[in-house]
């Protein structure tokens, strides 16, 4: 996946010529992305929350979110939050208005703060506490068992370790 973040949202940048949000210079550094409605939809691929996580993007805050585009963002840790439509084009009228205003998503209150604006933002508990747990990443939970995976295996008649490792 490297090299994926300078390929975010690369048709709508070119169709944009320059005017588009990740190429002007005030928002450049910015590591919440504020989105609208469904977003990721027709995304499906890892290869979009890869391009936006290597762009810099750390959160993302939205009204809605497609759902395998949500579940490929859980499994990389990279957390969607979702806000009512008033907060959405509350935050996005205020880093309009001010780009260099400070934002941060805060997981374990759920909720998010821009300048003097605090709202409340939502995610289900159970990828939360993934989040928060550092449990999303499953390759690293198997890696990290590999021992009892092991052990389950001796156990298992129909199971050769020797043959798997």
């Amino acid at each position: 996946f490297d090299g994926l973040g300078q390929q975010v949202f690369v048709d709508d940048r070119a169709q944009a010529n320059g005017q588009h949000p990740f190429d002007q210079p005030q928002y450049q550094g910015a590591t919440v992305l504020v989105v609208n409605g469904n977003f990721g939809c027709g995304s499906s691929r890892e290869h979009a929350p890869q391009a936006i996580a290597r762009w810099g993007i750390q959160g993302i805050v939205g009204e809605s979110f497609a759902e395998i585009f949500f579940g490929n963002c859980l499994a990389m840790g990279l957390p969607c939050v979702t806000a009512d439509s008033e907060t959405v084009k509350q935050l996005q009228t205020s880093l309009h208005e001010n780009p260099e205003i400070p934002m941060t998503l805060d997981l374990e209150e759920m909720q998010v703060y821009c300048g003097e604006l605090q709202a409340s933002v939502f995610m289900e508990d159970g990828p939360r506490n993934m989040l928060l747990t550092g449990t999303w990443d499953t390759c690293g939970q198997l890696v990290a068992q590999v021992e009892a995976i092991r052990a389950t295996t001796a156990r298992l008649p129909y199971m050769d370790w020797g043959v798997v490792s």
